[in-house]
């Protein structure tokens, strides 16, 4: 199942997840893009998304407006579906109405293989290589991966440092995968404190010792973080 987590009240750009991208608000148009995939359920906190969501025949679901993460909403959706401790979970987030189908299905693909070898894993996620001029957008998250392809830490300054002059650079794309179990299991763990400093839900996992198994996929989209970011998209759309 694909779950979409969407805030009305974002900090950084509210109501950003009902901005108009070519004719159809952006939480619609993420979903559209991915309904193909499997069923799909946006998980929100205002009536005015399940609104819009309705009116463009996407299913949606209200959900607290006191959750921390985007995680957090998607395990009270989980919950309230009453799904399988085995149900693979793909959390797509609301601000990525140009993610490709291929980047899920890899991620999909990624987990089964986890499930059939009984590997641990807490959830999984996806990267692509990006250029040393990208790494610099503190809004692109950075990612470093170890020799098992886990994540070693993810964050909004440029990492790693390169002292020798042959660094590579790796961003991370906004989308991850769980069991319902490990879902679950993610969303008992203490808040840490570098989750909190760099506003990174996925460091939560980091901090404690677990698993993030990446997957290096092609792609081209973008997530929606700024005005510049909208406006961007609205060009593609002209």
């Amino acid at each position: 199942m694909i779950i979409i987590p969407a805030r009305l009240a974002s900090t950084r750009f509210p109501q950003k997840v009902l901005a108009d991208i070519g004719g159809l608000p952006m939480v619609v148009r993420t979903a559209q893009r991915v309904s193909h995939l499997d069923d799909v359920v946006v998980a929100c906190d205002d009536e005015r998304i399940i609104t819009t969501c309705k009116e463009h025949g996407i299913k949606a679901m209200l959900t607290s407006t006191t959750h921390k993460s985007g995680t957090d909403r998607i395990h009270e959706c989980a919950t309230i579906l009453n799904l399988s401790d085995e149900e693979l979970i793909i959390n797509v987030q609301a601000d990525e109405p140009f993610i490709e189908p291929d980047v899920v299905e890899s991620l999909i693909q990624k987990l089964k293989e986890l499930q059939k070898e009984k590997k641990e894993f807490i959830m999984g996620s996806c990267y692509n290589a990006i250029n040393a001029q990208a790494a610099e957008d503190s809004n692109l998250v950075k990612v470093v991966l170890d020799a098992n392809s886990n994540a070693v830490y993810f964050s909004r300054a440029k990492i790693p440092y390169n002292q020798s002059g042959e660094a590579v650079y790796f961003g991370h794309i906004g989308i991850y995968g769980f069991s319902k179990k490990s879902l679950k299991e993610f969303c008992s763990l203490p808040d840490a404190p570098i989750e909190d400093i760099e506003k990174l839900e996925q460091l939560r996992a980091i901090y404690h010792g677990k698993n993030i198994a990446m997957v290096k996929v092609a792609s081209t989209g973008f997530g929606i973080d700024t005005e510049d970011d909208l406006k961007r998209a609205i060009e593609i759309f002209l």
